[in-house]
């Protein structure tokens, strides 16, 4: 009877397999290394080549085998190192020529992660593939700020949007997002947040229905700033906040300050540091 493969077999599979090269498409997580699973990890630290965005920690780069190919391919607003497409053809000929691939992508792959489209790219081309789910921003940067995204007594539901569509428009179903009693959470939209805050007023949403924003969330640069539909505009160019900035509105986000405690730890470990 033949020996079952080991999981370290069927990570590095041999043969025509391996030789044909593969492309993981694999989630690094909202920022923190620490958040990133077990097998992008493991991934990370067998990859022959990583093609890796912007959004993806310096934290978690550290985890990428000794000697093996970096590529940047970020996309920062009006500004992409490689366009879409051209990303697209780096994947399938470094697959080609027989590597494993890691195409490393802040949040998940299928997340406003251009996934699926790179995804439909490599089915097309017959190149062997992989998705290795992450840590999406709504989920891990809502709990480092301390907003539940869904609570029985605010919020039944939760939407996710993004505030930059492909053509740079923002037509958005701001009749459905404007909904009562759900969670509204919009990624790559601080540069439409007065817009964003106009539209969701404008379909019935409350002026006073509490909103926030996050920069740099789950990272020690965390920032969090939050106030009303009405206002939160203002208050986040106060503050002068950056890119990438995740946006959450709906009541639950009234509980932040009771339930924040990342910035609270942050604190109290700078303190400890400066002590020392």
């Amino acid at each position: 009877m033949s020996t079952p493969p080991s999981i370290l077999q069927r990570l590095d599979p041999t043969g025509e397999r391996r030789r044909a090269g593969r492309v993981f498409l694999v989630g690094a997580g909202p920022g923190d290394p620490e958040l990133l699973t077990l097998r992008a990890a493991r991934l990370l630290a067998q990859a022959d080549a990583v093609v890796y965005d912007h959004l993806v920690g310096s934290g978690v780069l550290e985890l990428v085998r000794k000697g093996a190919e970096l590529v940047y391919a970020g996309k920062e607003k009006s500004r992409h190192t490689l366009p879409q497409d051209e990303i697209n053809t780096l994947i399938v000929r470094l697959a080609r020529q027989g590597k494993r691939v890691v195409r490393l992508k802040g949040g998940d792959p299928f997340i406003f992660g251009r996934g699926g489209e790179e995804a439909e790219v490599l089915a097309e081309q017959g190149i062997d593939f992989e998705i290795v789910p992450g840590i999406t921003a709504a989920s891990g940067v809502s709990c480092y700020a301390g907003i539940p995204l869904t609570h029985r007594d605010f919020a039944q539901s939760c939407l996710f949007a993004t505030g930059h569509l492909k053509d740079d428009s923002l037509n958005l179903d701001w009749d459905t997002l404007a909904r009562p009693r759900q969670t509204v959470v919009i990624y790559m939209g601080l540069g439409a947040l007065p817009e964003i805050a106009r539209q969701l007023i404008a379909h019935g949403r409350a002026p006073e229905v509490p909103a926030a924003v996050i920069e740099q969330g789950t990272t020690a640069r965390q920032r969090v700033v939050t106030g009303t539909l009405a206002n939160i505009p203002q208050r986040a160019a106060e503050q002068d906040l950056k890119s990438p900035c995740l946006i959450i509105v709906g009541e639950v986000v009234a509980l932040q300050q009771k339930l924040q405690w990342f910035e609270t730890r942050t604190s109290e470990v700078a303190r400890l540091v400066v002590s020392a």
